[in-house]
């Protein structure tokens, strides 16, 4: 016990670190219509205070992922505790619309260099039983932290103030950063790979210029200066990078691994997964305060069986099961509980009962996300080189996360275009939230069962096992 407690120790560091950055992105959730009416936010900017944590986070996933390999994830991990730091205590003294949407940027920024390096150095580190463990940890601290931040975010906004919301943020990233700093062992010295510095600009402006589209499409329109412009950059750059990583000694993204179809799968499932996983969670906050009518607090309780029930999934029940099952099966049971989740969601009315109709999805949502985003990351994992494990790490978040981004602007259209249509025909608010909401679940189902499709067809155990029957 004593020869692995250090090792332990480590685990537990950078599983608080993936439920930092996880807590941070949903932990403003509830608090936004506190928000908006402290501060004045205009209906843009409201959504903007959501989405420019996601432009950042997105955007800068991979690279930093690539950063991680090249420049050294102990480095990486401490840069992003403190940019997350910086960010929240920025927002939570924020008294302009401006002022905190540029501190959410930076705590997408900071969550984005923070969140691969932890996870590199489980990938990197680890290997059999022992990653599945410290991956099925991972997995219930981002179930968890998704989670807490909807409970948490609620309990501190009823008792106290939202800004309190941004500064618990910040202090538990500052907690971890200094765990980080005594525990994360340095890197040994090796031969000093090259940074792609033209290739990592590329990917990176593609792939912010991706979500800022898709962020500004619900509120601009498709055909708008943004969204137009936004798809005409990262055509750009995907076609540069394409070109620049022909002749990269050490290319940013190895596009050989594309070719590998747990690669390519796996990105697959992730962009479609994540868009059901992260959008669960908003849409489920909306469903308790604007269906079943909860104040900020209620709610914030109402989601907490979820945290405990992912945490349970996950430290028990995960391991076991990566272990039996493989990645591949257990990500496909995953997705098909995640649809089912948003199914019952989406059944529910005003006046339904919590604990028959509600709980019920919220521990079924909480095992599909659990059994899908960690075995997904596995899968990736396993198509990429050991040595760029940050890739690996990078390439799955940033898929999951893009995902989500994705997820929010098309479930969000779904959602208001429910409302207008209830609206214009008389209906009351109750009502166009009861069919906007469902609406939004319904397609977030779909794009959980067409995940679940192309993982049959793409994952190399899935279609092996249909074959041989």
């Amino acid at each position: 016990m004593t020869q692995r407690w250090p090792e332990l120790r480590l685990v537990l560091t950078l599983i608080a670190a993936q439920f930092a950055v996880m807590l941070d992105s949903s932990i403003l959730n509830v608090a936004l219509p506190s928000i908006a009416t402290d501060l004045g936010l205009t209906p843009v900017g409201t959504a903007w205070v959501l989405n420019a944590y996601f432009l950042t986070f997105g955007g800068l996933l991979l690279i930093s992922g690539r950063a991680a390999d090249v420049f050294g994830r102990r480095r990486l991990f401490l840069l992003g505790a403190g940019v997350l730091v910086l960010g929240s205590v920025l927002g939570g003294f924020a008294t302009t619309e401006m002022v905190l949407i540029g501190a959410r940027l930076i705590q997408g920024a900071g969550a984005a260099m923070l969140s691969p390096a932890a996870m590199s150095v489980i990938l990197a580190r680890f290997t059999g039983p022992g990653r599945a463990r410290a991956m099925s940890g991972w997995g219930a601290a981002s179930t968890v932290g998704g989670a807490a931040g909807v409970t948490l975010g609620g309990i501190l906004t009823a008792a106290f103030s939202w800004q309190s919301v941004l500064f618990v943020t910040g202090a538990v990233a500052a907690v971890v950063g200094v765990a980080g700093w005594m525990l994360l062992p340095a890197e040994k010295a090796t031969t000093r790979r090259p940074f792609d510095a033209a290739g990592a600009a590329l990917l990176t402006g593609a792939a912010v210029a991706v979500v800022f589209g898709v962020l500004s499409a619900p509120h601009r329109g498709l055909l708008s200066l943004e969204v137009v412009g936004a798809a005409i950059l990262a055509v750009t750059c995907v076609t540069g990078f394409v070109l620049v990583e022909r002749r990269a000694a050490d290319p940013v993204l190895p596009t050989g691994v594309l070719r590998d179809p747990r690669v390519s799968g796996g990105i697959s499932v992730n962009l479609l997964g994540g868009a059901a996983r992260i959008a669960c969670f908003v849409l489920v906050a909306l469903l308790l305060q604007q269906v079943l009518e909860y104040g900020p607090g209620l709610a914030g309780l109402a989601m907490l069986p979820t945290s405990l029930a992912g945490f349970l999934i996950s430290v028990i029940v995960l391991p076991r099961a990566l272990n039996r099952l493989g990645p591949e099966r257990v990500a496909l049971i995953g997705l098909l509980l995640l649809a089912l989740a948003h199914l019952i969601f989406a059944t529910v009315d005003s006046g339904d009962s919590y604990l028959l109709r509600v709980l019920p999805a919220l521990v079924i949502a909480a095992a599909g996300v659990a059994f899908s985003f960690t075995p997904t990351t596995l899968v990736i994992s396993e198509g990429i080189a050991a040595q760029n494990s940050g890739v690996s790490s990078g390439l799955a978040s940033a898929t999951a996360q893009l995902g989500g981004a994705i997820g929010i602007a098309v479930f969000g259209a779904l959602d208001a275009a429910g409302r207008a249509a209830v609206l214009e025909a008389g209906g009351t608010s109750l009502a166009a939230a009861e069919a906007g909401l469902q609406a939004a679940n319904l397609a977030a189902a779909v794009a959980a069962g067409l995940a679940a499709v192309i993982a049959l067809t793409t994952f190399p155990a899935l279609t092996t096992a249909r074959t041989s029957t």
